[in-house]
């Protein structure tokens, strides 16, 4: 399988829903980080959790963050938090949701606050 991921900045790209699995592949294409955008269970009972996504993501030694948004909207408030994720974690960062489109919004949105 290979990585679904799209960049939007030189060190940052987006993807669909992730598995656990591609956790060891994201570590192997050079990532350093991984954010999960989507909250547990919007895609019902089959979507992975955070907590297993994350436990897979440490041990491919990735670093890992877990900030949850609607799709349809996400607030100043978490625009803010995904902007101090992008000033702390590690570069490259993989940012995931259901579809890739929230993660690319928070991206831009947290670039227009800088």
């Amino acid at each position: 399988m290979t990585l679904p991921a799209s960049p939007v900045a030189p060190d940052v790209c987006v993807a669909p829903q992730l598995t656990p699995d591609a956790m060891a592949q994201a570590a192997q294409a050079g990532f350093r980080s991984v954010v999960n955008n989507r909250p547990d269970f919007e895609g019902g009972a089959d979507q992975p959790t955070s907590a297993a996504i994350e436990a897979a993501a440490r041990a491919a030694g990735l670093e890992y963050r877990y900030l949850p948004v609607n799709g349809g909207y996400q607030s100043p408030e978490e625009i803010a938090a995904f902007a101090a994720l992008l000033a702390e974690l590690p570069r490259p960062i993989l940012a995931f949701c259901r579809s890739g489109a929230r993660s690319t919004r928070l991206f831009l949105q947290a670039q227009a606050l800088g």
